[in-house]
């Protein structure tokens, strides 16, 4: 929590003064207790009208000055706490972005989601109490005692033996309860992953009429998130009782003894009804501060999960060698890669080059490496072996902002944001003007469709909801021509394209008037048979590389796709 503090030093006038404004209220109301004692032995037992209705009169200015004090205390606090927030949210979210592939896989979208907004708002909310009361309670605790002590020290030793105790009970539950709130977040994670797949997966769950067993898995976790809740949440609840126990035991104990006091004439009627009142006011602040101490307690718990988060470091390795070492556009020179906490490679020694302004066809089954392989070229994971070159220099020595520049990457699940076409599109160049836009929507074969639905003013909804899956690969594609790249990867972004579609868009990427290098992955052979190099991948090797009638004599993996896909008709032509 003490790393976290460091986003309210933009609020440190805040910070100060609702502490200060509430440590004000409270002086204030350890002196009526003193007042109604001095109306009580002075006033009233001696009819003195004037005297009750002068400390009638500062009793209500004590009140209303409190009340002012408070409404600027609950101010500055809640402006602090939610600056904090902002801070926060906008601290973890911009750390989010700059993980590397591998974090992400890591930790996972749900959780991190949950860190982002129910976390950062526990937090935020224990920071808006701390201010508040987090000095107030402790103050008026100890500052009742004192006042008893002045009062009468014989009274005032219930004050002292109840404190500690009602101390100990206080904090021996918040060390109990704090690591169980962080299993009830954790258990939350759970359930904002599995409530996240419902949702995306909503019409594969339909089509399969898997509800009812999502129902019930779903109620399953549910239940144990709920079986965790109340296991704290009972622990929690010992609070107030024990403490209402506690005081109420001390209250019977200063009444009695008050009352001997009183009996015996060393203590007046005024001074017993002040007693009473700091020991009632010791009780509503303990049910303040067991409140706090509730919240604070799940604050901490979700403080630390954000702090797991903030304090990730990108894996990515980065060095400063700018030695050119190759004219090629891509170098894989022995490469290897193997994912954090996979037991076997996923690439294993991967070895081509592909020249500028090449095309080069990646082909293999399902599981093969395809994705890993092009995922090296933009840095998006560390290769475990041997250097991947881009323009002859490591990918290592670029900055990810650099590198990426130069690259045009169409994933292998298209990806659009909720906008207008003309928006999604400046994804690739924000910069580009309506012609370039126009221009590449046309290449990738959507220009039609995208007038047809309004122009680059039409409207793509969340995850590009509405539009087909075709739709939504030829405007990722589009988006990463408008950026006129270097280097231009398509991940299997015409699996939903019909072969006609699919033909008609290959040939305008083929004839860009500026040359990239292309990647072409596919496992259609038709996709990938124009290449000038087909380089063909079996369980993370490469078995072939070569053009197609190159393959298809010598490659056996690249001729078993080949015949299963078109039998013996070739319809490349030489």
């Amino acid at each position: 929590m003490k790393k976290l503090l460091i986003y309210l030093k933009d609020y440190k006038k805040e910070s100060f003064l609702a502490p200060l404004f509430k440590m004000l209220e409270a002086a204030f109301e350890l002196i009526v207790p003193l007042v109604v004692a001095s109306i009580i032995d002075n006033g009233i037992a001696n009819n003195d009208i004037p005297f009750i209705v002068s400390r009638s009169g500062i009793l209500i200015a004590l009140a209303v000055v409190g009340m002012v004090a408070s409404i600027t205390a609950q101010y500055f606090s809640a402006k602090a706490a939610t600056g904090f927030g902002k801070e926060l949210r906008h601290s973890v979210f911009e750390k989010i972005q700059s993980l590397s592939f591998s974090e992400l896989d890591k930790i996972g979208a749900s959780s991190l989601i949950t860190r982002l907004t129910n976390d950062s708002n526990q937090v935020q909310n224990g920071v808006n109490l701390v201010l508040r009361l987090f000095l107030r309670s402790p103050f008026i605790v100890f500052g009742a005692m004192i006042m008893a002590f002045t009062v009468d020290v014989k009274c005032a030793l219930v004050f002292a033996g109840a404190i500690p105790l009602l101390s100990l009970v206080v904090f021996g539950i918040m060390a109990y309860t704090i690591p169980r709130y962080k299993k009830v977040q954790n258990s939350l994670d759970v359930i904002t992953l599995k409530t996240r797949e419902n949702l995306s997966g909503a019409r594969v769950i339909r089509a399969f009429t898997q509800e009812n067993n999502e129902i019930e898995d779903f109620t399953e976790k549910n239940h144990f998130l709920t079986h965790l809740q109340k296991a704290v949440g009972k622990i929690s609840a010992l609070m107030n009782p024990v403490t209402y126990t506690i005081i109420n035991i001390a209250v019977i104990l200063l009444i009695y003894s008050g009352a001997v006091q009183v009996n015996n004439g060393n203590l007046s009627q005024g001074e017993v009804v002040a007693l009473y009142n700091y020991m009632s006011q010791i009780l509503v602040e303990l049910i303040k501060l067991a409140n706090l101490i509730i919240t604070v307690t799940k604050a901490m718990a979700c403080a630390s999960r954000i702090e797991n988060v903030l304090n990730l470091e990108n894996s990515l390795e980065h060095n400063s060698d700018n030695s050119v070492k190759s004219a090629n556009a891509v170098d894989f020179r022995e490469v290897d890669l193997r994912y954090k906490d996979a037991a076997d490679n996923s690439l294993d020694k991967i070895t081509f080059t592909a020249e500028k302004g090449n095309i080069i066809g990646i082909i293999g089954g399902t599981g093969s490496g395809k994705t890993s392989l092009v995922s090296l070229i933009p840095h998006f994971y560390d290769a475990t072996g041997g250097e991947v070159l881009v323009n002859g220099r490591n990918v290592k020595s670029y900055s990810d902002s650099a590198l990426r520049n130069k690259i045009g990457f169409v994933l292998q699940k298209a990806a659009l944001f909720k906008g207008t076409v003309r928006e999604n599109m400046k994804w690739g160049n924000e910069n580009a003007d309506d012609n370039e836009i126009i221009a590449a929507l046309s290449k990738a074969q959507v220009l039609e469709t995208v007038m047809d639905k309004g122009g680059l003013d039409a409207q793509i909804e969340q995850n590009g909801s509405n539009l087909s899956g075709g739709q939504k690969q030829r405007l990722s594609v589009a988006r990463a021509l408008v950026r006129k790249p270097e280097i231009l990867i398509l991940d299997d972004s015409s699996s939903a394209l019909d072969f006609a579609t699919e033909a008609a868009m290959r040939q305008e990427i083929i004839n860009l008037d500026y040359k990239p290098t292309v990647f072409i992955v596919s496992q259609r052979a038709s996709s990938v048979m124009c290449a000038d190099k087909i380089i063909v991948l079996d369980d993370g090797k490469i078995c072939g590389a070569g053009k197609h009638q190159e393959l298809l004599a010598s490659c056996a993996v690249y001729k078993e796709i080949y015949d299963s896909q078109f039998g013996e008709e070739d319809t490349c032509e030489e």
